[in-house]
């Protein structure tokens, strides 16, 4: 054999190993979402009621504009100094991990509608590189967002006593969770985003969602 038949070959071979390590490194991405997600989906979705909140570019919202779309959501408020930034941070890293092809969106829900308008939604958003078509930042009036936060997805949202108050931010206790919410509106898991692997749990089980007609 020739040294350039010998090249030819060995760059076939090359290309056909590493068309098969993707196909089987696909192939255990799936099996491996397979197995991680369907345990820990809620034995019975909980269909959420309509809703129209504004998002941080002044826009409504409401349940039906998200049909069709997976979505992630969590609950902060802007003048948190607690957990509230590292949450934050923590849905940006979704950002980075779902692909706006598989159509699965994010939301932020404020405990704090009274100080949290559009406006300083907005320039909180802006801090962590908000992708605004996929990720949005809403608030309403205290009933709207209790009516999403508390009644719907199942989130903890109370307002400190003044009394209680470590410091001036320390106004709400709120969820750390991560929940998931389908295509048909239904809240189908949640997640403590303090718990070891959460962000893995989070992501397969949107995707998997995802897939489901």
């Amino acid at each position: 054999m020739t040294p350039t038949n010998r090249k030819t070959t060995w760059i076939v071979w090359g290309a056909l190993a590493l068309t098969i390590l993707a196909i089987l490194s696909a192939f255990v991405r799936r099996q491996a979402d397979a197995k991680l997600v369907r345990p820990l989906l809620f034995p019975v979705p909980i269909p959420l009621a309509d809703f129209t909140l504004t998002n941080q570019l002044g826009q409504p919202v409401s349940l039906r504009d998200l049909r069709g779309s997976v979505w992630v959501g969590n609950i902060i408020f802007t003048r948190c100094m607690g957990p509230c930034p590292r949450l934050t941070e923590q849905m940006g890293e979704l950002q980075k991990l779902v692909s706006p092809k598989q159509g699965i969106r994010l939301l932020t829900l404020t405990t704090d509608p009274e100080f949290d308008t559009p406006e300083v939604l907005k320039r909180y958003s802006e801090r962590f590189q908000v992708e605004p078509g996929r990720w949005w930042f809403l608030t309403g009036t205290k009933q709207q967002i209790a009516g999403l936060a508390i009644d719907g997805l199942k989130l903890t949202a109370m307002e400190k006593e003044p009394d209680k108050r470590a410091d001036a931010a320390d106004l709400f206790i709120h969820s750390l969770l991560m929940v998931v919410v389908d295509k048909q509106g239904r809240l189908r898991a949640a997640f403590e985003s303090t718990e070891e692997g959460w962000k893995e749990k989070v992501v397969a089980t949107a995707r998997y969602l995802s897939r489901e007609r």
